[in-house]
Parts: structure tokens; C-alpha cells; sequence
């Protein structure tokens, strides 16, 4: 999907959340606000909760705050005056360690601790890999006629670069270097997730309830509506078109996160190539339509999500079993549609 697809997607969604507010209790007005600069896509926030509108324009504004200063952070192809950001890091493979902000440290651990915990399929330093499809897809949006697929010898010689302990990250001088000076850091499968994360960090200990955060179709709710139900939000039918859906969810106090065949792709020869790269075939992954997760962490669902999305069922159901708390959903390319036991009571039976 090109990228006005993802503001589609998003409006979409942002609608049927807002129209899951009207409910039984009409007295209170949801509050909706939208941002564009932020990770490449539309960012929404909405309120159930009774703010004022001097409330919800506050507490909106700390949260477009917090998305600005990650987006600066995890940004690869900019550089931002006084902070040394990935773009930075990424520039200056193979030198000196550089010193980073406090919060860039703690999400590279982060990082690192879900690579070990999903075996290296969520792995941040396939960079090298991830920018070769990336070039390919800015060609053939631009030019279509001209649309390639990497060569089997630029990706094998980009995978030799992909190793996750050349990232070394210095906790207490607060430095990060990447020793391997043709890797690179490339976190599109978790950013914007953690980001998400942090500002619903802000809204539960601001007090907040009754709040859906919705960026580029990253879910995270906090709370739950004034009568104690979940949202009504839609799982899309990755073989339609976007006013089709697979399945219905009633949610509440957790994050939702879908990765999909139809989000960014590209066609070459007839052959569509989406954007989510399994690191074994060094390929856009070929097991499933879609992939949603749903979990409280909206970092850990954006993370699962893809990890999930490049492993056989039996392995993603399997690595999921041992995560408490994480719900997944399975869409294969012929619409056949499998689930973990906790999503049955999440499911909205269509009338």
C-alpha cells in the first residue's frame, strides 16, 4: 500500500472507533485530534473520558510531544539539530561510539532483549537488507516501468551484515556504537510502536481513561469506555478492499497491531513484494496474508507482529504461548482465518 493507503487505513478505523463511542451513554461527546508528521503516517488521538476541551488539547499536545521527540530519535534518513539520533548512528558506522539521549539507550535494550526473545526474528540491525527493498520500492513508485527486486548477490552480501552484536550499546557512558561500519540500524517493525507505548505511558499516569491512540493503524487503548465495555475496532480482509473486514474485536486496555501483505508493496514482472522481510530468505515473507496481535505493550505487539508474520504458525503459536498475555490472529492468502483460545471472547458476532 503507498502511503496514502495508510491514511485511508487509518481514517477507517478512526471512524469506526468513534462511532463504538456512541453507545448506550450519549451525554459524552468523543474528542478526536490528528497529527502528520509523525513516523511517516497519521497519528490520532480520541477521547471518551468527559475532558474539557482545555483537558484534552493539554493532554493531546503531551502526546504529540512525546511522538515528536521518537520520531526524531528512531528517524533514518534525517539528522536533527543537537541530538545524535539513528540517522547519526547509522552515518557513522564503523567509528567512534557517539553519546545519546538516555531514552535512545533504553529502547536499543529493549530492542535487544526482544531479538533474543524471539530468536533474531525481530532484529533491528537488518538494515543493511531492509534499505536495499526500501530503494527498490522508492524506484518503482517514481518509476514503474523500471521496478526491480534486489539481486540475489546484493542481498546475500547486505545479510553479511545483519549480526545484532555490532551494536554496542554503553549503558553507564550512555554511548552507542555500531561497530560493523556497513550495518545499520533500521527499526520500522517496532518504533512506532514503543513509541505509542511511551505516550500511553503518559496517559495512565496523567490519570487518563477512556483514550485511543491510533498511530498508522497502531492501536493502544487506554481504559475503556464510561460503561465499562471495550471499542468495536475491525481486523481488515487483507483480499478486499478497505471497507471490508475479517473479523470484529471489542477491546479495551490493551494494543492492537496488524502487519499485512497489503500495507507496502511494490509489483515487478506481475509479482507483488510487500515490505515485511523474512531474514531467512532475505524475501518479503510468504506465510500469511495478515498477522494481528493484540497485548497490553503496544511496542511488544508492534515487535510480535512482524516476528510472527515471518514464522510458520506452529512456531508463532508457540513463541505467543510463552508471552502472557498476547493474542494473535492468523489470515492465510485464502481468507482461512485461525486464532489463539483468548481472542474467542474478544470477537463481536456479526448480527
Amino acid at each position: 500500500m503507498k502511503r496514502t493507503g495508510w491514511v485511508l487505513c487509518a481514517a477507517l478505523i478512526a471512524a469506526l472507533l468513534l462511532a463504538g463511542c456512541a453507545g448506550k451513554n450519549t451525554k459524552i461527546e468523543p474528542q478526536g485530534k490528528a497529527y502528520f508528521t509523525y513516523f511517516d503516517t497519521v497519528s490520532y488521538v480520541y477521547s471518551y473520558a468527559g475532558d474539557s476541551a482545555e483537558r484534552f488539547e493539554e493532554r493531546s499536545a503531551e502526546v504529540s510531544n512525546i511522538l515528536g521527540e521518537y520520531h526524531k530519535l528512531f528517524d533514518i534518513y534525517h539528522e536533527y539539530t543537537g541530538i545524535n539520533n539513528l540517522c547519526t548512528l547509522n552515518k557513522q558506522a564503523g567509528g567512534e561510539a557517539l553519546p545519546v539521549d538516555e531514552k535512545l539507550v533504553e529502547f536499543l535494550l529493549y530492542a535487544r532483549e526482544l531479538y533474543e526473545l524471539t530468536d533474531g526474528e525481530m532484529n533491528i540491525m537488518m538494515g543493511s537488507v531492509l534499505r536495499l527493498w526500501h530503494d527498490c520500492r522508492e524506484v518503482a513508485s517514481e518509476d514503474a516501468a523500471n521496478a526491480a527486486i534486489p539481486s540475489e548477490e546484493e542481498l546475500e552480501a547486505a545479510a553479511e551484515h545483519m549480526d545484532f552484536s555490532a551494536l554496542e550499546i554503553d549503558e553507564e557512558n550512555m554511548t552507542v556504537r555500531i561497530a560493523d561500519p556497513e550495518a545499520s540500524i533500521d527499526v520500522g517493525a517496532l518504533g512506532k510502536g514503543y513509541a505509542t507505548e511511551r505516550a500511553a505511558d503518559f496517559l495512565r499516569e496523567d490519570g487518563a481513561q477512556g483514550y485511543v491512540l491510533n498511530v498508522g493503524g497502531n492501536l493502544r487503548i487506554i481504559g475503556a469506555k464510561p460503561d465499562g465495555t471495550g471499542w468495536v475496532t475491525a481486523i481488515r480482509d487483507p483480499d478486499g478492499n478497505q471497507e471490508e473486514y475479517s473479523l470484529e474485536l471489542r477491546l479495551q486496555n490493551t494494543a492492537c497491531v496488524t502487519s499485512g501483505i497489503y500495507e507496502r508493496y511494490f509489483v515487478v514482472d506481475g509479482q507483488r513484494y510487500h515490505h515485511i522481510i523474512d531474514k531467512d530468505s532475505l524475501y518479503p515473507a510468504d506465510y500469511f496474508a495478515s498477522l494481528t496481535v493484540i497485548t497490553e505493550d503496544s511496542g511488544l505487539a508492534d515487535a510480535l507482529s512482524t516476528a510472527l508474520f515471518c514464522m510458520p504458525r506452529e512456531e508463532g503459536e508457540a513463541l505467543a504461548s510463552r508471552l502472557e498475555g498476547v493474542e494473535v490472529i492468523w489470515i492465510y492468502k485464502d481468507g482461512q482465518i485461525e486464532y489463539t483460545e483468548g481472542v474467542k471472547d474478544l470477537i463481536v458476532e456479526k448480527s
